[in-house]
């Protein structure tokens, strides 16, 4: 018999075990019992969706209409045209390159089941290419058990596999409901199930972590009953009720553990930063040369209250690209300074960060230059660190930041190294927390001293729902800046598509000649920066292009490199073209933003850089080139670096993507709005909202099987008052140790860590 935390390879062998594992990181039975289906077939009904990705891998069951032999064009043998009727009104194309071996087992009026990847060769036409099939008994007259297996490729190797002294046993497919699985070309769904119905087969009955009264209030089945029936139902009330139970698991884990870190924060001390009538916040909000939104007043309310207290403030500021959130910060810091303590701002990129710095300063003036000739009486001071900056340099940035000198201290992740103290750190700022990997957040948050915590603020211009935000950010209070400031331009949105209409991007590179003419200045963003670099680009995890194994010629994107050499000798050559990407060296990226900042570049060619926090009010275009390659969320926040001023923005979007294909519509529907909350559930939707969990920082690629953080509120709702009730009343939750290996087998660890810090 086998229990949830056995290791795979003890219950399936090593073979098995080692390709999920290769595949999926699974090394324990309930690792393997928590990957379930993405959908069920019933009995010719397809295995996938209507419109499946271009190079999914998928399984598809159904009778052989069509199987027609014809020779090949370009070389010598014989294809086998092959249609399949999976009862969904269209029939599946298939070709099989080997024709003349297939032939007999592939023949018209088979029932067959066949696994490949999907290739789409025009717009809403795909087809499977050399599938693995194995042909199925007729249910209605064959016996269930075959003696001889009819296939090809690995679903044969899988049939033979299981087969016994009797044959091979097909009774399984006659099921009314077959789970089908996220799978890999060498990992296939039945190779899961197959491994699936071993484990079940071994499994000691589960014990319910959660109390009977919990699951006889929401009638829940037991987990036990969940966990088999979410696999091998025998009807469909039986996958919506496992559901369910599942689902619950998954809002209550993640809730638990937000729920602990509540209480563990709430023990926490900070410093008390009130406010000072005479202090420089009160000096700069007199010199304020515009008048803040009612939005921005009613945070800074809010953040000067939490500063005023004696617990750490945990808030996240979001607002639109554009909204003002760098004034909210920058009052809060100065509120901090004014209590005698010190504030560390985080960004992600030294380019923001050196932004970031010449901004503060321009907006402080002579209220930012304390121990210089003609600084204010209240004067600060601020600084920036960097992990390119010259020895010299550096040395005298962290002088200022370990004597107290520096109020406010700027930089990248190098103010996380050992070598950066403080004298009384009081205040971290976050700028685009999403960027950063919770470690070195909570570094910097360590450097605080006296036992004290620094009080918090992160800052996102990617606007977060309501369930993700109850989900993901536990303690933290969420301001919202809806305003925009007076004085920012509307910006329009325009798609490009090349293929289509070529002669558009003539007429994009004009709009910019035009641009420059009045007085404007554009950008052009790629998505890599070339000479075949792996770290700049959107390629994907193995550096191909979508498409390159399907045989197609694969899609090209076009390099920072290549785009500013075109443009400089050809439509843009009369112009002045700056080049800005993440290999500069430090200082001459510095200098670049300085120029462009002053209007002496034209034309910045970058690449995205420039995505969050750079601020020239007089760029008016942007151009991103291959636009399909960058995400919802990034193409909003490059979006935002125009109309910053007071002359309308246009962004144009050049794309390659086939019309009426998910990119399209992906790049059309960020086009028809600059609504960020809308965009960003489009966003989540598109990219498996279980991610915003941060797969990325957490180092793992797991993300939330079955709960919707969009749709479920009423099960997050729930699962979080149960949570915070649980924890105040039991934490650590020391006697409810079942609850506790929930938490932990729903979310892995590697991300429990995750969210404990952030």
């Amino acid at each position: 018999m086998a229990t949830l935390s056995d290791r795979l390879d003890h219950v399936l062998g090593a073979k098995a075990a080692g390709s999920l594992s290769d595949a999926f990181d699974m090394r324990t039975v309930e690792d393997l019992l928590r990957h379930y289906p993405l959908r069920y077939a019933t009995q010719g009904q397809p295995l996938t969706e209507e419109a499946p990705e271009d190079g999914a891998h998928i399984t598809v069951i159904g009778r052989i209409t069509k199987a027609e032999l014809r020779p090949m064009r370009q070389r010598r043998g014989s294809l086998l045209k092959v249609v399949l009727d999976t009862g969904s009104g269209r029939g599946v194309d298939v070709t099989f390159f080997n024709g003349d071996k297939v032939k007999y087992a592939v023949r018209e009026g088979a029932r067959a089941m066949m696994s490949g990847t999907v290739n789409y060769w025009r717009p809403g036409q795909w087809n499977l290419s050399h599938p693995g099939y194995l042909i199925l008994p007729e249910s209605d007259g064959d016996e269930p058990t075959l003696t001889t297996v009819r296939g090809g490729g690995d679903l044969r190797g899988i049939a033979q596999s299981a087969k016994g002294a009797g044959g091979v046993d097909m009774s399984f497919f006659e099921r009314e409901f077959i789970p089908v699985y996220p799978a890999t070309a060498k990992v296939q769904s039945w190779e899961i199930l197959a491994c699936v119905r071993q484990v079940l087969d071994q499994l000691d009955p589960v014990a319910d972590p959660l109390p009977a009264e919990v699951r006889d209030e929401r009638a829940l089945m037991p987990v036990s009953d969940a966990l088999r029936l979410i696999h091998l139902p025998e009807q469909q009330s039986d996958i919506e009720r496992a559901r369910e139970r599942l689902r619950f698991d998954e809002a209550l884990a993640l809730q638990l553990v937000l729920a602990e870190r509540r209480h563990e924060v709430s023990g926490r001390t900070a410093r008390a930063c009130p406010p000072r009538p005479d202090g420089i916040a009160a000096a700069f909000d007199e010199r304020l040369p515009f008048e803040l939104t009612e939005g921005q007043r009613q945070v800074i309310a809010e953040i000067s209250a939490d500063l005023s207290r004696e617990q750490p403030m945990h808030r996240l500021l979001q607002g639109e690209v554009g909204s003002g959130k760098t004034i909210v910060a920058l009052h809060a810091m100065l509120q901090v300074v004014d209590a005698g303590q010190q504030c560390a701002l985080l960004a992600p990129t030294e380019v923001l960060a050196a932004q970031h710095y010449r901004s503060l300063c321009g907006m402080l003036g002579d209220l930012g230059q304390a121990g210089e000739l003609g600084a204010a009486e209240t004067a600060t001071r601020v600084t920036l660190v960097t992990g390119s900056m010259s020895t010299a340099t550096k040395r005298a940035a962290l002088l200022e930041a370990v004597t107290g000198e520096a109020g406010i201290v700027i930089g990248t992740h190098a103010l996380i190294q050992d070598s950066v103290e403080f004298f009384d750190l009081g205040m971290v700022v976050v700028d685009e927390q999403h960027r950063f990997g919770v470690e070195q957040r909570d570094a910097l948050r360590a450097k605080a001293k006296g036992g004290v915590s620094p009080h918090l603020l992160v800052m996102t211009a990617t606007p977060i729902p309501r369930t993700i935000a109850m989900t993901t950010l536990g303690d933290l209070e969420t301001s919202t800046l809806t305003q925009l400031p007076r004085g920012r331009s509307p910006i329009a949105s325009k798609v490009v598509p090349r293929r289509v209409h070529p002669n558009w991007v003539d007429r994009a590179w004009e709009r910019i000649t035009e641009e420059v003419a009045a007085g404007r200045q554009a950008y052009v963003v790629c998505s890599r920066i070339g000479d075949d670099e792996d770290g700049g680009g959107t390629r994907g995890k193995s550096g191909k292009s979508r498409g390159a194994d399907s045989g197609k010629e694969p899609p090209t994107t076009q390099s920072v490199l290549d785009v500013v050499d075109r443009l400089r000798t050809g439509p843009l050559a009369h112009l002045r073209i700056g080049l800005l990407h993440g290999r500069l060296p430090a200082d001459e990226k510095d200098q670049v933003m300085r120029d462009f900042n002053a209007g002496d570049i034209d034309v910045l060619v970058c690449t995205t850089v420039v995505e969050v926090g750079v601020d020239v009010p007089n760029a008016t275009v942007m151009v991103i080139v291959d636009a399909d390659r960058f995400g919802v969320s990034q193409l909003h926040q490059l979006r935002g670096r125009i109309g910053r001023g007071k002359h309308p923005g246009l962004c144009l979007l050049i794309t390659d993507a086939a019309p009426g294909g998910p990119a399209m519509t992906r790049l059309e529907a960020v086009a028809a709005t600059t609504d960020g909350f809308e965009l960003s559930v489009l966003d989540l939707r598109q990219r498996r909202e279980g991610d915003v969990l941060g797969s990325a920082q957490s180092g793992t690629a797991r993300s939330l099987r079955l709960l919707s953080l969009l749709d479920d509120l009423e099960v997050i709702t729930t699962a979080q008052e149960l949570a915070r009730t649980l924890v105040a009343d039991d934490p650590g939750l020391t006697r409810h140790p079942g609850l506790a290996a929930m938490m932990h087998a729903a979310v892995d660890s590697e991300r429990l860590e995750y969210l404990a810090k952030s």
